[in-house]
């Protein structure tokens, strides 16, 4: 060292942290900067460097570790005097401080050069500061990210807002031709700067929209614009403010390919013109890059609203509604493009760009957010650090490997943003030399570059991994199963010896109805208007589902179950694209078509199904009530509250994707009979949990609350009662939902609007039936994907003439006063499934008392056998026969007079004697007959429990009840069968013979004959 070096009195301890072999450019600067520095400002500097050894140790890391920093600072002494002095080397920059200090300096610039020159010199001050706190690791790398997106937001802003003044005043504003309204530019900032994750020597990706066509009005210059011309100028003007190299460099290099037809296409476009580019010509490379797309500035002070309006017209482009398989298609050949060029330019060694580096972790994530975000909106958040455990979380990744990617990918940004940070140079690729590798080494943290080359190719080897698991060809079956044999079958190539030959050696039964079933399939009209995509994808798909198919006796009869599906998706392939990429979909889904043509008709009319059948663990594994509920709110939490639409679809599709789930397990015996119901039951009542806010929130925000008689709001003070199958948790697949809506407020009361948040008030009774009706609109109106439930209200008091939403009084007083037996019947299978809960205690304690009255029993015994005849005669299954004056009639099955024809009668699983309601009656009149007696009887609403309760009072023989739930169980679970077969409930009149013989046996004894005339 020399004297004149201003670096010379630091402590050994400060320059022994450097090694000495950047002492040597260390002392370089030192000497340069004692050049550039007066007397002054050398005390200066020297006084803030004595005062501090960290402040000594940060100085000579950064001058070592990058010259841009030395080169700034020695160029201009002023510059980090001024920095040290403020102490900005030490605290966070955000945002709003960038902006304060530019707008400030910005507004004081009197032309384009001086404008030009202040956002420059602000860059490197700027840049300084973040290189700096990032090579001494003061800031993390998402404060790093975060800052330099800011300052290019705020470059962007400052230079945009300075243009438009300028320009407006001499061409005066765009104004809209239909809204009239003044017209602003909007930036859209893409890739890393429009995720907030710009790098420190990044280039930025810019596109520019405004909202309407039109013209300019108001210049100073006499003469008007096009919307479009003006915006043209003011974006050329704005680039040439970033991105021209003058004396003192650039403020950021702009990137205007991405725009509707790249370098070729219009530097500025109108919303419209925007929309009718990506709809009709956008490409998959396109909504890859939409992913990470914000409005990062715009040229008026208030373009929230414009912002949001550009980016929900660019969100279906960018997000499928449906899941999206053929993204990984577009990704992999955008990979091959991307390793062709490394290849070709010898780039092996980018960080970025080459093997395990930064895009592949960009990749992985965003595969994900392209095929799902249509679905699920915490997917479409822009930055990847906040992804990676979202996407664990939903076993999207393998547990722990968010965390293993989230540290790759800082170690390969930390990386690049040493390579850059060095001389400020926008490069990616690991550095030759030696010297320079030992810098990068050091700066990263390790002794010498060998340790640094082996944690990078850790990080990398574990990047490209999970990049291959996710994006990589899915497994081809061997050539010897996949044959071209099965290509040539399914596109008619073979000969008639050949095809027959084919498919006897497969054991493909049935030949002729198969080859009838691919002729329906090839005449199929969407196969007709298939575009080539879809042709190829499902050549490569038939292969597939035949190599599957074969050896299946019932192979024939699956492909006709599966016909309709693929149908279905022939204009949508990119289902065939699920299944191509997931052979396991493909086995789950022929082996459930084969199980059941019920669930095979729920993926036809539904193919956003098939992604379900991706994960076996979740698919054979329904989660219990308590889950199903998180897991339901976790999907609404994604959705705005105001979005009814958007909940009434996530709704429809959580009950079917269950739905499947429990008949999946079913049909493969997962689940028994009685914990299928008790699932379908669960999913109805979280889903009515979630329907009942979905009305009342709204209702109070416009209402306000309805007053009970004491003067206390209701909150929400209704419930959702449940009857038959809901009441007594036994929902089948398809069952409908019986409800009674309830609700305790004031009689004559109105809600408590208040006026100065523009409420109306209403009376309770038109409150509560508006939010009935809000209820039942979102439970059954038919949307793309069907009604949520089919619902039946009629035993509500007065069935369909009564109020849709009655009072708990007013329910207790019709009960009481007014109501039938078979409504006191109905009454033993209810329950509170929704709602208030104190309120659901209140009706619980009206249901006992009414259950437990004491009934004539001979009058009870009557009405519940006259209903049960009358059921009969209207829905049994019935049986012509000769009268006595010689006319046709009917004998219904189960009458005594008829059971020699009725033994040769279909036998109805419901509705015929025997069968499940003659149990569900016996059950209903026990209860209402001794519950006075036994109060436990009505402590539940589910016939198996109820029968165990008459059991342990001692009003049923062991024997009987037994063999009453052992018949109504075999009942239930043939039921479900048949509709999982998409069969009737209608048997063979020679089935369940003893088991009908022992209810009618039990029947008899409780309840007497049926009288012809019954």
């Amino acid at each position: 060292m020399t004297d004149a070096n201003i670096l010379a009195d630091l402590p050994a301890s400060s320059t022994d942290a450097v090694p000495a072999q950047f002492h040597e450019q260390i002392f370089r600067y030192g000497e340069r900067l004692h050049e550039r520095t007066t007397p002054e400002q050398r005390a200066r500097l020297q006084g803030c460097l004595t005062a501090s050894p960290d402040l000594q140790r940060q100085l000579l890391r950064a001058f070592a570790g990058s010259e841009f920093v030395a080169r700034t600072c020695t160029s201009d002494p002023t510059l980090l005097l001024s920095l040290l002095d403020s102490g900005e080397f030490e605290r966070l920059y955000t945002a709003s401080g960038y902006a304060a200090e530019l707008s400030a300096q910005v507004d004081a610039c009197s032309d384009v050069q001086a404008l030009d020159r202040v956002l420059r010199r602000y860059r490197n001050r700027a840049m300084v500061r973040i290189v700096w706190r990032d090579f001494n690791r003061l800031a993390p790398l998402e404060e790093t990210l975060a800052s330099m997106s800011a300052l290019a937001d705020t470059c962007v802003q400052q230079a945009l807002g300075f243009h438009y003044r300028e320009l407006a005043a001499r061409w005066g504003q765009p104004v809209g031709d239909e809204s009239g309204l003044p017209q602003p530019l909007l930036v859209l900032g893409m890739g890393k700067l429009g995720a907030g994750e710009l790098n420190v020597s990044s280039d930025i990706d810019l596109i520019f929209a405004y909202p309407e066509s039109g013209e300019t009005q108001g210049g100073g210059s006499g003469k008007s614009l096009s919307n479009q011309e003006f915006f043209v100028r003011l974006g050329q003007r704005l680039i040439k403010s970033l991105d021209a190299p003058t004396a003192e460099g650039f403020v950021f290099r702009v990137d205007m390919r991405l725009r509707p037809y790249g370098q070729s296409g219009a530097l500025a476009s109108s919303f419209s013109a925007l929309e009718n580019y990506y709809l009709t010509q956008g490409r998959e490379w396109e909504r890859y890059a939409m992913i990470k797309a914000r409005v990062s500035a715009c040229s008026a002070p208030a373009g929230a609203a414009y912002a949001e309006e550009l980016m929900a017209m660019l969100r279906p482009f960018t997000y499928r509604k449906y899941i999206d398989y053929s993204v990984i298609d577009a990704l992999r050949s955008m990979k091959a493009l991307i390793n062709r060029e490394v290849q070709r330019k010898g780039m092996s060694d980018d960080v970025k760009l080459g093997y395990g580096g930064i895009r592949e972790v960009e990749f992985i994530v965003q595969v994900f957010q392209l095929i799902r975000g249509g679905r699920d909106p915490r997917l479409r958040e822009r930055q990847l650090l906040t992804l990676l455990p979202v996407l664990e979380a939903e076993h999207y990744l393998p547990a722990g490997r968010a965390r293993e990617l989230a540290a790759a990918y800082r170690f390969l940004r930390n990386t690049e943003h040493a390579i850059q940070g060095y001389q400020d140079r926008q490069t990616q690729s690991l550095p030759v030399d030696r010297q320079d590798r030992s810098r990068l080494a050091w700066v990263m943290g390790f002794g010498d570059w060998e340790r640094f080359a082996a944690a990078l190719k850790q990080h990398r080897d574990l990047v490209n991994s999970e990049f291959q698991a996710v994006v990589a060809m899915p497994a081809t079956p061997p050539q010897d199963q996949l044959s071209t044999d099965w290509s040539a079958f399914w596109q008619g190539d073979l000969s008639d010896e050949q095809t027959a030959a084919l498919l006897a050696q497969h054991r493909f039964v049935e030949p002729k109805r198969l080859l009838h079933q691919l002729h329906l399939l090839r005449e199929n009209r969407n196969f007709a208007v298939m575009q080539n995509t879809g042709r190829e994808r499902l050549e490569r798909f038939m292969p597939r589902l035949f190599t599957v198919l074969s050896g299946r006796e019932d192979a024939v009869e699956v492909f006709a179950r599966i016909r309709p599906l693929l149908e279905a998706v022939a204009r949508r392939s990119i289902y065939l694209m699920l299944l191509i990429e997931n052979p396991e979909a493909l086995n789950q889904l022929v082996k459930l078509c084969a199980a059941s043509p019920w669930i095979a008709d729920q993926l036809s009319r539904y193919p956003a199904l098939l992604d379900e059948l991706l994960d076996a663990r979740t698919l054979y594994s329904p989660p219990d009530k308590e889950t199903l509920g998180d897991e339901l709110r976790q999907e609404v939490l994604r959705l705005n509250p105001d979005d009814l639409e958007g909940h009434m679809e996530a709704l429809r599709y959580f009950r079917l994707a269950h739905s499947l789930r429990v008949a999946a397990s079913e049909v493969t015996g997962v689940l028994p009979l009685m914990k299928v119901s008790d699932y379908l039951t669960y999913i109805a009542e979280v889903i009515l949990e979630h329907v009942v806010t979905l009305a009342w929130q709204p209702m109070v925000a416009r209402h306000g609350f309805p007053q009970r008689d004491d003067g206390s709001h209701c909150d929400p003070g209704f419930i959702v009662v449940g009857y038959g199958k809901l009441g007594g948790i036994e929902l089948g697949h398809g069952s409908d939902l019986d409800l009674v809506f309830l609700h305790n407020a004031s009689a004559t009361g109105c809600t408590g609007a208040r006026q100065e948040e523009g409420q109306k008030s209403i009376d309770n009774q038109t409150f509560y039936i508006r939010m009935g009706q809000k209820i039942l609109h979102i439970l059954t109106t038919q949307t793309v994907t069907g009604p949520l439930y089919e619902v039946d209200m009629r035993l509500r008091p007065s069935g369909n003439s009564g109020l849709l939403v009655s009072s708990l009084k007013g329910f207790k007083r019709y009960q009481s006063q007014e109501a039938w037996t078979w409504e006191h019947q109905a009454l033993v299978r209810s329950r509170v499934v929704a709602g208030c809960p104190q309120l659901a205690v209140e009706f619980e304690r009206e249901r006992e008392q009414i259950l437990c009255w004491r009934r004539d029993l001979p009058v009870l015994r009557r009405d519940v056998v006259e209903m049960r005849a009358k059921m009969r005669r209207h829905l049994g299954t019935r049986v012509p026969t000769q009268s006595n004056n010689g006319s046709e009639g009917e004998i219904g099955n189960g009458d005594r007079h008829g059971e020699d024809a009725a033994l040769s009668l279909p036998f109805h699983l419901k509705h015929d004697s025997g069968g499940i309601v003659d149990i569900e009656f016996m059950v209903q009149y026990a209860v209402l007959a001794w519950a006075h007696q036994e109060p436990a009887l009505v402590r539940y609403s589910d016939n198996i429990r109820i029968l165990g309760c008459l059991e342990k009072a001692g009003l049923l023989e062991t024997q009987d009840v037994n063999q009453l739930i052992d018949a109504y169980k075999a009942y239930r679970s043939m039921g479900h069968r048949l509709a999982l077969q998409r069969r009737p409930s209608v048997l063979d009149g020679s089935c369940f013979t003893a088991e009908r013989e022992t209810v009618k046996r039990i029947w008899r004894q409780l309840l007497g004959e049926l009288t012809e005339n019954d």
